[in-house]
């Protein structure tokens, strides 16, 4: 009888790359020395303890069948990333979200872009493969690696001084319950025609809490289950210069300074 193929040197090798980790990196993050590591990789190490091919599996979120077993060099970046997310929870673990992607002719992710024109079908179209597809794409460096980006266009004057009409980029959230209080996120909203770009925080009650940075802004509570997706802010961009200081701003440095004055008499 012909032996099975075993995959896990050469999967290794990919799911490594794929985050963009080197040697050194994955070593730490798994608690290996740098040796340990590129002897498991290389095929160096004869039976690796199950110890470690579970550990490995957990860390890459890949049943360990699939490990062993699968070339995953060949599937597709969607295949993989649902693979990866099949056993993850929705809040409360009983529903799942899979993103659709887009990559490029090597596989890599790309970042796409929704222009104003596309803000109203995204909320119908954020996971049609087909409607992705129609979406700009392009790349951007000094992202935080291992996250899946895309950017948003901006409307209104919610979050000054953020100015208006900005591009945010924002990293996609998978696991809601990570986030902090008042993170400033991109929010897709079921049966909106557009999302919205707001500080969020995670409510005991199944809720978000929606905040403006603009103060004239009311907060807002929304039910998980009207949520679509949450985009965490990473940076934005905009072709806006800074409002010149008015009078009232500078009468209130001036205040300012006088008070650091009489603190030094």
């Amino acid at each position: 009888m012909e032996a099975a193929k075993v995959f896990f040197n050469s999967n290794l090798r990919f799911l490594r790359n794929r985050k963009k980790f080197s040697q050194e990196h994955l070593a730490q993050q798994l608690g290996y020395t740098r040796s340990k590591y590129t002897a498991l990789e290389n095929g160096q190490t004869e039976n690796p303890p199950l110890v470690d091919l579970i550990k490995i599996s957990d860390f890459f979120k890949i049943p360990l069948d699939h490990l062993l077993k699968q070339d995953l060099g060949r599937w597709s970046e969607y295949e993989l990333r649902k693979m990866e997310i099949g056993s993850k929870e929705y809040i409360n673990g009983k529903n799942l979200r899979v993103l659709s992607i887009t990559v490029t002719p090597d596989n890599k992710e790309n970042m796409e872009y929704v222009p104003v024109k596309a803000k109203a079908g995204y909320a119908a179209g954020y996971a049609d493969p087909e409607f992705l597809a129609t979406l700009p794409k392009f790349s951007m460096p000094n992202l935080p690696r291992g996250g899946t980006y895309r950017m948003f266009p901006t409307t209104g004057d919610s979050m000054l001084p953020i100015p208006e009409g900005s591009d945010v980029v924002a990293r996609y959230v998978q696991d809601w319950k990570t986030l902090k209080p008042n993170t400033p996120c991109i929010v897709i909203l079921k049966g909106e025609q557009d999302f919205v770009f707001k500080q969020v925080s995670l409510q005991k009650n199944g809720t978000l809490l929606l905040r403006s940075l603009n103060k004239d802004y009311q907060p807002y509570t929304v039910p998980v289950n009207e949520v679509l997706e949450i985009w965490q802010y990473i940076k934005h961009q905009t072709d806006s210069l800074p409002a010149p200081e008015t009078d009232l701003q500078e009468i209130k440095q001036l205040i300012v300074n006088m008070q650091k004055q009489l603190n030094k008499g």
